[in-house]
């Protein structure tokens, strides 16, 4: 510290050995050069100093999650035959003719998606009905060819007046189905399902159906090396 003092104490002979800076150069003499200059925020760092930083991984930018399909702007409604496949889109209740109905032929297919509220009916036999992201949707069909396909959406119901081979069900939160007499070889696949019935009719004409629930609960367990699984039934 002694020596910062005695060259403090020297006064002008510290400052004899500076540059003196030309009177162009000065920016309080020369308006034009404040004007054109910028001073940096923070220092300038490298690739290499931010990746020596992060420990060499680029750094993670958010993107931009989709709106929720109840946030999202309705379209208005879509019924259109587009080739062989019919395409039914954003109806929120039903038509003022009452349901909606689809005239199909066997080679049709049928497209159902962000419906609400809606009852579709299918009349003749069509080749396949896919139905995605609707609410609270009924479908009526005479027969088709393969199957119906339901896929994230609740509160699906659905009647089969003649056959059916397959039905499949993903990510679906209660459904009710009726099945038919002709329609009782029917094969129903389930994946993330909860509070599926499938409804029987009755012995005789003028019976009930019967309401059966699918199950929903499946123990697993090794036996000589194999994995068994087995349906959870509940006594009482």
């Amino acid at each position: 510290m002694g020596a910062v003092f005695d060259e403090i104490s020297r006064g002008e002979s510290v400052t004899s050995k500076l540059k003196k800076v030309d009177p162009s150069s000065q920016t309080h003499k020369n308006p034009s050069l404040r004007a054109g200059s910028s001073v940096p925020s923070g220092p300038v760092r490298s690739d290499s100093q931010s990746s020596a930083r992060s420990g060499g991984r680029s750094p993670n930018i958010p993107g931009t999650k989709p709106k929720p399909e109840s946030m999202r702007t309705r379209k208005p409604p879509k019924k259109e035959l587009e080739g062989n496949k019919w395409l039914i889109e954003n109806y929120d209740g039903n038509p003022p003719e009452g349901m909606l109905e689809i005239e199909a032929h066997i080679s049709h297919s049928i497209l159902i998606s962000r419906c609400s509220k809606t009852t579709i009916r299918v009349l003749g036999k069509a080749n396949a009905i896919s139905l995605d992201n609707c609410t609270a949707c009924s479908l009526v069909i005479d027969s088709l060819v393969s199957a119906v396909d339901v896929i994230k959406s609740p509160r699906f119901e659905m009647q089969v007046l003649g056959t059916l081979p397959t039905v499949m069900l993903d990510q679906v939160d209660g459904a009710q189905l009726y099945l038919g007499k002709g329609s009782l070889r029917t094969e129903i696949f389930t994946s993330k399902c909860t509070g599926v019935n499938v409804n029987l009719p009755g012995k005789g004409e003028e019976e009930d159906y019967v309401e059966r629930a699918l199950p929903e609960q499946i123990k697993s367990f090794i036996r000589d090396g194999v994995v068994v699984s087995e349906i959870v039934e509940h006594a009482g």
